[in-house]
Parts: C-alpha cells; structure tokens; sequence
C-alpha cells in the first residue's frame, strides 16, 4: 500500500454502458447503480490494485490525514467484509504475512495484528484474522478479545445497516452501530489508542460524540474524499483514547 493516495482516474466504461442499456429484467435504479460503479475511477482504482471495495480509500484518506495505523500496532476492524479496509490496515501495520513491498516498513521494524468481524463472510487476508459473526450478539466482544490476544491500538467501524431509504431511520441504525463500536473500544484500547467510525449527520449524533471526547484526547470530524458528495456519512476520527 503506497503511503498517500495518487490522483483516480475515471473509466469510460463506454462498451459496458452500451451493455447495461440492453439488459432485459434489470430495474432502472439497479442499472443507474451499475452504471455509477462502471464510471467511479475509485471503483476502478480498487479493482486493479486488489483492494475489494472502494471504500478502502476511505481509510487509506483517513489514515493518510491522522496516521492512526502504524507499525506494530494491533487493530480491530468491524464490519469488515469485503475486506477492504482490512487489507490496508494489514499492510500498514506492517502484520506478518503481507510483506508485499509496498508499505513502508515491509519486511522490517515491529509487526502489528489485525482482526475483522463482519455477519458477511469475507475472502481470507494476509495477515488478518477474520470472524464471521454479528458483532451485535453478545458473544462478539469475547470473540474478538480472544482472537486479538490481547488489548488493541485501534478499533474501526465502517458498519452500516442496509438502507430503507428513509433518512432518520437510517441515520439511527448507523449511529446505533456507531455506539456499540465505542462502547467496545472502550473495553479493549490501550491508553493512547484511537477509535474511527462511520456516522451519518442527521441530529441525533451529539449526545454520542459528547461521550466519546470524555474519553478521547481529540476528536475529529472528517469526509475523506473517496466519501461520494451525496452521501450524509461522515467519519469520527478519536486519538488518544484516556483509559
């Protein structure tokens, strides 16, 4: 993984375009996905280097910004699937197995760990442990605990609930998700660790951020850029986390 993120490049998709007008039995707003995926330069970027999902841009933005993942460092990843947050985070902290080359430190200097959890199966990482299970049932903290082996450096969370499309209603499941997340980094972050999760603004978020700078040295807001301009998601980036 490059240490900063090179400028997408935007696919025509022109032929595949042609091809998804003459699909029969498709509906229109499954065509206008596809055809939004066929011309996002991300979607294309994350195809080409490996990375399973867009999204995963997201975290290398992020991480590119606070440097939360470093070297060394053991990470938990929530609602990991497909794995591409996984991945990077793998990479970046240096954890065995992904001696690539292409990170910083590869084949060197401390090893870090990281460990997924999604209810989706995902595909296997190099370098990462990852659980199928709903990280809402109970039984999910010790399950995560067991397989880190210990306390953890960073705790991260691109959960989100499907979507109803109903805005209030998705912004509560989200936030919802988003709760539970710290409420778990609370339990297993060693002092100074850092907590980054997905919200959607909406008006209920405050009481939660509230709680989460009691806990946190510094709290920040942040839309990385590979975030779509339509979407209301939005990222909680905390550091240093106070015990």
């Amino acid at each position: 993984m490059t240490s900063s993120t090179r400028k997408v490049r935007g696919g025509s998709g022109r032929g595949r375009t042609e091809r998804l007008r003459k699909a029969k039995g498709r509906k229109a707003s499954s065509t206008r996905w596809l055809r939004r995926q066929l011309a996002d330069g991300y979607v294309a970027e994350a195809r080409e280097r490996g990375l399973r999902s867009r999204s995963a841009f997201k975290l290398i933005e992020l991480d590119d910004r606070f440097r939360f993942l470093k070297p060394g460092r053991r990470v938990v990843d929530l609602g990991a699937a497909p794995g591409g947050w996984t991945i990077v985070a793998a990479e970046r902290v240096n954890a065995p197995g992904t001696n690539t080359g292409t990170n910083k430190g590869a084949n060197k200097g401390k090893r870090g760990a990281v460990v997924g959890l999604d209810i989706v199966e995902a595909d296997p990482v190099p370098g990462a442990t990852l659980i199928r299970h709903d990280f809402l049932d109970p039984a999910a903290p010790k399950l995560l605990k067991d397989a880190l082996g210990g306390p953890a450096d960073v705790v991260l969370t691109d959960m989100a609930a499907p979507a109803t499309g109903h805005a209030a209603t998705d912004h509560l499941r989200v936030m919802a998700l988003l709760e539970a997340a710290f409420d778990f980094a609370c339990e297993v972050l060693t002092p100074g660790g850092a907590f980054v999760g997905k919200a959607y603004l909406g008006g209920t978020e405050k009481e939660l951020l509230a709680a989460i700078k009691k806990r946190f040295k510094t709290v920040r807001h942040a839309k990385p850029p590979a975030s779509r301009k339509e979407s209301a998601e939005t990222y909680v980036v905390a550091l240093g986390f106070r015990g």
